[in-house]
């Protein structure tokens, strides 16, 4: 199992060796450092802890020493896996665990849109903009039966959209530099611009 942190920088475009344009996403992969290994025997579950984006000294706080970075995120190791006993605390993982042409698992925090109405949250039609209809082209209609009394629980309705964490499996990499930790993978990946991404492989 390898894993990284990353940051998104921008959507792009390629072609490929039939001249068809493919969709990329750039990706910044580390440097991440190995801030602890956890272990089954010492702390019931195994795991290996990384730091990301070293924070500014001013903005370090006391409680934060010896783990002055931005992110810090846990990646739980399945108890069957034996390969990641030669990760230890100190240790810099970079994007050159990565190859091209693999598929890794990308997951991210999706952009948060608001509070929003049915049609823009779930694609729901609306109702007629003529034939005595006014001011109710966008509005929810319906949301109960006449039993049971209420609204049921799942009831697609207006609230808040977005903001969620997003898992893609199978995303390919198209290219990759180990020196600059630039990842290029193909499509569309969830996030804003500089937004914390969790990229894993087998």
């Amino acid at each position: 199992m390898r894993f990284i942190l990353a940051k998104k920088i921008s959507s792009s475009q390629i072609f490929d060796k039939d001249g068809k344009v493919v969709p990329v996403t750039l990706v910044q992969g580390g440097p991440c450092v190995v801030l602890e290994v956890k272990t089954a025997e010492k702390d019931g579950y195994r795991a290996v802890q990384l730091g990301f984006m070293k924070e500014k000294a001013k903005k370090v706080k006391k409680t934060m020493k010896g783990k002055e970075y931005r992110h810090i995120v846990e990646f739980r190791i399945k108890a069957d896996n034996k390969n990641d006993n030669e990760v230890k605390s100190g240790d810099i993982i970079t994007s050159a665990i990565f190859k091209i042409g693999e598929k890794i698992k990308i997951s991210g925090m999706s952009k948060g849109k608001g509070f929003q109405g049915a049609v823009k949250r779930w694609g729901h039609h609306g109702r007629n903009a003529t034939h005595g209809t006014k001011h109710e082209e966008r509005t929810l209609g319906s949301v109960g039966t006449s039993f049971p009394q209420r609204v049921v629980k799942g009831r697609k309705m207006p609230g808040r959209m977005g903001g969620g964490r997003i898992s893609l499996k199978s995303v390919k990499i198209e290219k990759l530099d180990p020196e600059t930790g630039i990842i290029v993978v193909k499509g569309a990946i969830p996030g804003i611009r500089g937004g914390l991404l969790e990229l894993v492989a087998k």
